[in-house]
């Protein structure tokens, strides 16, 4: 059978004055060497399972790395539109265009680096979005109608959601309350 071992006693280590696998009992070598290709053929296994293991686990090492960069530079990303957005009311072009090229450069490296904005049109998704507020809305409920922080995702995990604010049911006419 496939469960029962044969050729070493329980408990006994080396020596030479073991059972030997097959009957040959006259120093014959054809159990030991099956037994041992197949120690040898386990090892491998396991050896090689070991690699992929460690292989995996770097990899998640180095994702996760990136996601705490990632989070560093999502503020300066943050300010740097809050400053597009002001500069628009001043004459000095020349400000606007240096910071729009922070912008771009930045927004750029964190898209080389796999991360993506979290889109916000449609429904809301818990799943990447934090909805700060509900506000009466024409719109669909449940949908979202505006976008306080933008979110970000490296591949498919989240590393800020979105914050959003959400229609509710417009209020019923005549019902003051």
């Amino acid at each position: 059978g496939r469960g029962r071992r044969r050729g070493r006693g329980r408990g006994s280590r080396g020596g030479g004055e073991e059972r030997v696998t097959g009957g040959r009992q006259d120093g014959g070598e054809a159990g030991p060497v099956v037994e041992d290709d197949d120690r040898l053929l386990r090892l491998a296994a396991d050896f090689d399972n070991y690699k992929k293991r460690v292989a995996r686990e770097r990899e998640e090492y180095v994702a996760f790395a990136n996601e705490r960069l990632v989070k560093d530079l999502l503020p300066i990303l943050d300010d740097l539109e809050r400053a597009l957005a002001a500069v628009g009311d001043h004459e000095e072009a020349t400000v606007e265009e240096g910071v729009r090229l922070v912008h771009r450069s930045l927004a750029s490296l964190l898209e080389r680096n796999g991360v993506n904005e979290i889109a916000t049109n449609g429904k809301f998704d818990p799943h990447v979005h934090e909805a700060l507020l509900s506000q009466p809305s024409e719109a669909e409920e449940g949908s979202v109608i505006d976008v306080v922080q933008k979110g970000y995702a490296i591949g498919d995990r989240v590393v800020r959601p979105a914050r959003v604010v959400i229609a509710a049911a417009p209020p019923a006419n005549g019902s003051d309350g």
